[in-house]
């Protein structure tokens, strides 16, 4: 602690005292954090990984008919969907491209969504705890300033829980609307491919009689 500067080690300590006056109620929003935010960045780095937005349109439908030009994720996921000999065949590569691709973001963005609506309700609850100790301090009826910093700690938790809960929610809700949008035109985009690829396998399929 001697080596950090003055300022960061006044917030630290600030931050610790705040911490243990939140009682074990910021522990359980702490670990509801860790969860929320862990998943939000790992399905950010996942929906970077996908890469359906750094190749334009033009080159990905170029690449369904030139398999040799085939680069990256987009490259290996035509790979995976085309080649089949029917339309029934490509249906079902997309079928389970999806199930590979789409369904595991749906079950992150799900616990993040649950994560984002029990973050105040931890707060909550841990205001009722802090509201009881208070109760019990004035119920005690001893008086004096020991009655009165159990008063205080008692009101410390029940604010400090509420504001702590909020804190999480508030921008776990944000990053959730984000990468749920992302998600949504992940989808479109492999709709759209999906469209796409059978539309040129069709043409493929009317063009081969016709060359026999």
């Amino acid at each position: 602690m001697q080596l950090l500067p003055e300022r960061v080690r006044e917030l630290l300590e600030s931050a610790l005292s705040i911490w243990v006056a939140g009682e074990w109620g910021m522990l359980a929003i702490a670990v509801n954090a860790l969860i929320l935010f862990g998943l939000g960045v790992h399905i950010w780095l996942r929906q970077r990984e996908t890469g359906f937005r750094s190749v334009p349109e033009s080159t990905w439908r170029r690449w369904i008919t030139r398999t040799e030009e085939r680069r990256g994720p987009i490259g290996e996921m035509l790979d995976e969907v085309t080649g089949g000999k029917s339309m029934e065949d490509t249906a079902r590569a997309f079928a389970g491209l999806r199930t590979v691709e789409v369904a595991p973001f749906e079950r992150d963005l799900k616990v993040m969504k649950i994560c984002v609506g029990t973050a105040p309700l931890l707060g909550l609850f841990g205001t009722v705890t802090g509201m009881l100790a208070t109760f019990g301090a004035l119920a005690s009826g001893s008086g004096g300033e020991k009655t009165m910093g159990m008063i205080a700690k008692g009101i410390s938790e029940a604010l400090i829980t509420t504001e702590t809960g909020l804190v999480v929610a508030l921008p776990g809700l944000f990053l959730h609307y984000q990468l749920a949008r992302r998600h949504e035109r992940y989808k479109a985009f492999l709709a759209h491919l999906e469209t796409v690829c059978t539309q040129a396998q069709y043409k493929e399929i009317e063009r081969q009689p016709a060359l026999a």
